[in-house]
């Protein structure tokens, strides 16, 4: 399996709006989009830096739906940028909810959580430190409490 790539596609309830906030908020740049006459886009994607992300509006009829918020979530995106306090601040300030504050974390980073606008969670994080995974299983029974 060597030709193998792994590319997130968010649905959401307005990609217009989405990809306004991608671009502002993370940087994202837009490669291409395909969209309806309508204005319903069918297809856009994004480049993170060198990864794709692609996003689409809603298609009910498809059965491709956004995620309800209140639901919970069943997959989080993660982002490493060279700043995580200013990213997660400027998402907020455009509109995303803060989930978890940005703090050191026992694996090796600074990183918080947000809900976009648009009801997707993004971990946020930026390189503190390399940790081994031995360590980091270590650190981790520590902050659970555990032995």
């Amino acid at each position: 399996m060597s030709n193998q790539a792994l590319f997130p596609y968010l649905c959401v309830a307005d990609a217009t709006a989405a990809i306004d906030f991608y671009r502002q908020v993370f940087g994202a740049t837009e490669l291409f989009r395909l969209q309806e006459p309508s204005g319903r886009i069918g297809h856009v994607e994004l480049d993170f830096d060198g990864t794709t992300l692609m996003v689409c509006d809603e298609f009910p009829e498809f059965d491709i739906r956004s995620p309800d918020p209140a639901g919970g979530y069943s997959a989080t995106m993660h982002l490493h940028v060279d700043d995580a306090d200013a990213v997660i601040a400027r998402a907020v300030a455009a509109g995303a909810t803060l989930l978890m504050a940005p703090s050191d974390a026992f694996y090796g980073e600074r990183s918080g959580a947000i809900r976009d606008p648009f009801g997707h969670r993004w971990n946020i994080g930026h390189h503190l430190e390399t940790v081994s995974p031995e360590e980091m299983q270590r650190r981790y029974t520590a902050v659970l409490g555990t032995s």
